[in-house]
């Protein structure tokens, strides 16, 4: 099966295991020590890139989020995309993804904001969704001052950070606001495995069944009623009235089959639907976007995609 991945995807597997391996051969002391680890193992991988305009972290909301506002040019007042990061709703952080968001500014032309929520097993869904809800209310009140035009304003994700953007988005419509677009990048919208959970199971393809199941369990906790839930199981959710939407997925991932389940939903609903298959891609390959062609060019498309959609 390690013939199926993108040579530079590879690397970049390789690279990404020789520091877990290196940083954590011990194991976790506890779960402070397996984010800080994560974060170590991403910090080469988010630095360098795209410089920005300017670039401020904000501590805002009723919940006190860190959230940091990338501007890729000095223009007055720019559209955005609230950008949700990945990492099975346990780890990372808009530290981790710095580069990924200031690669969707710089090619997009768009400001991107990331959003630090509370992370599980500590907060269960839905305190993240909450969260982010308030953020969202937030720059509708505040974000002119931040030169953010909030009647242009995109919600994306990759993996966990996918099913909160989708998940509040629904919660926007709901609320009587509406996001203007959708970037989902390899998300996580059911706890039902399917055919892509076996075809692609193991180490080499970056996310595991036991991993997924793991960050599930996280999320969700107990309560059969928060697994039920269409904003924690996106898949089960009416999606009539939602914006325009790109799917970013990734051929070699456990969760490839799901996200095309999501895309004919999506289409079924009525929703304008871009959905992209990234042959010889696994989970979080935009990561790699430093040596990755591949990478680069589904940033490029998703990118193309927000400015079309947003301006």
């Amino acid at each position: 099966m390690t013939s199926e991945l993108d040579p530079d995807i590879r690397t970049f597997h390789a690279r990404t295991s020789a520091d877990y391996a290196r940083l954590s051969g011990a194991g976790y002391a506890d779960m402070a020590a397996r984010r800080a680890v994560a974060e170590t193992v991403r910090e080469s991988w988010a630095a360098g890139g795209p410089a920005m305009a300017s670039s401020e972290t904000l501590t805002v909301g009723p919940f006190g989020n860190r959230i940091r506002i990338h501007r890729p040019t000095g223009a007055a007042t720019l559209p955005a995309m609230v950008y949700l990061h990945g990492g099975g709703w346990m780890l990372f952080s808009i530290d981790s993804h710095d580069r990924l968001m200031r690669e969707y500014a710089a090619r997009s032309g768009c400001a991107v904001i990331g959003v630090d929520y509370s992370l599980a097993p500590e907060a269960r869904f839905p305190r993240a969704l909450d969260e982010v809800e308030a953020v969202l209310a937030w720059l509708r009140d505040e974000g002119a001052a931040h030169g953010i035009d909030a009647t242009r304003l995109a919600l994306g994700g990759d993996s966990a950070g996918g099913n909160l953007a989708l998940s509040s988005a629904l919660r926007l419509r709901d609320g009587g606001h509406a996001a203007a677009a959708l970037l989902l990048n390899y998300g996580a919208f059911d706890t039902v495995e399917r055919g892509s959970h076996a075809r692609y199971d193991g180490d080499t393809f970056m996310l595991t069944r036991a991993e997924m199941a793991e960050f599930w369990d996280n999320y969700l906790g107990p309560s059969p009623a928060a697994a039920a839930h269409p904003h924690a199981r996106p898949i089960l959710a009416d999606l009539h009235g939602l914006p325009p939407t790109f799917l970013c997925i990734a051929e070699c991932d456990i969760l490839l089959d799901e996200n095309l389940a999501m895309a004919e939903r999506l289409g079924e609903a009525g929703v304008a639907v871009t959905a992209r298959v990234y042959p010889g891609a696994s989970h979080s390959f935009l990561e790699a976007v430093e040596i990755s062609a591949l990478a680069d060019r589904a940033l490029a498309e998703a990118s193309a995609w927000l400015a079309d959609t947003l301006c």
